[in-house]
């Protein structure tokens, strides 16, 4: 997959690094070429100069090729435009938008923009919009019957009770990572946006397990 980062700051160079570390085509738009310093000494993406709203810029980029879109700038507005671009100009669904003032996260959202603060994690958390990660094996037991598997979670099951993963999945829930700090939850805990769910599972139960987090809990059953 193709992905575009506008913004070669701290977390675009590190976004740029962790994608192409992934076996990823990655370019990386920035108008101060000097910021291309930060990038990985190995990096063998695009490096374009421009702003990362430009029309030229962009399709120089491969924006049209893109599966994502990140803008990680140090501007919001900036930031926002150049996610409204991607996505109203050239197709792009998938993008997120890096801001700086959280009161105008409501406003970008109601312009269906993902956005993400700016916090310590902010890479990871960029990442996992632009990429969901899927389940993750972090532990086997000597047998191999018994994993422990990282899962993001789809946004419907956001203020959803643990208990109620636990009755869909036939999983254990062994902890969660919430804003960067593992918890171990009470059964009747409810899930909060942008919690990872580390699931302790049958190894043989681990896919059936993902396909039932990656979507909405089905309506209609007994909670």
């Amino acid at each position: 997959m193709h992905f575009v980062i506008m913004g070669c700051g701290r977390v675009g160079a590190t976004l740029a690094g962790q994608l192409e570390d992934s076996g990823h085509s990655v370019s990386v738009v920035d108008q101060n070429p000097d910021a291309f310093r930060r990038l990985p000494a190995e990096f063998e993406g695009r490096r374009v100069t421009g702003l990362g709203f430009d029309r030229g810029a962009l399709a120089q980029a491969g924006i049209e090729e893109a599966h994502a879109y990140a803008a990680v700038s140090s501007g919001d507005n900036s930031n926002i435009i150049g996610a409204r671009v991607a996505r109203e100009v050239f197709g792009v669904s998938n993008v997120v938008a890096r801001i700086y003032d959280p009161r105008r996260a409501e406003v970008y959202s109601r312009l269906g923009i993902p956005t993400v603060a700016t916090v310590p994690w902010t890479a990871d958390q960029v990442l996992r919009r632009m990429m969901p990660m899927g389940p993750f094996s972090e532990y086997q037991d000597p047998s191999s019957h018994v994993s422990l598997v990282r899962n993001d979670i789809h946004p419907g099951w956001v203020g959803r009770e643990i208990d109620l993963v636990e009755l869909r999945t036939g999983a254990r829930v062994a902890y969660l990572t919430r804003l960067g700090t593992g918890l171990v939850p009470e059964p009747r805990a409810v899930l909060q946006e942008n919690d990872v769910v580390h699931l302790m599972v049958d190894t043989d139960r681990i896919a059936a397990a993902q396909r039932v987090l990656s979507r909405p809990p089905r309506t209609g059953e007994e909670d």
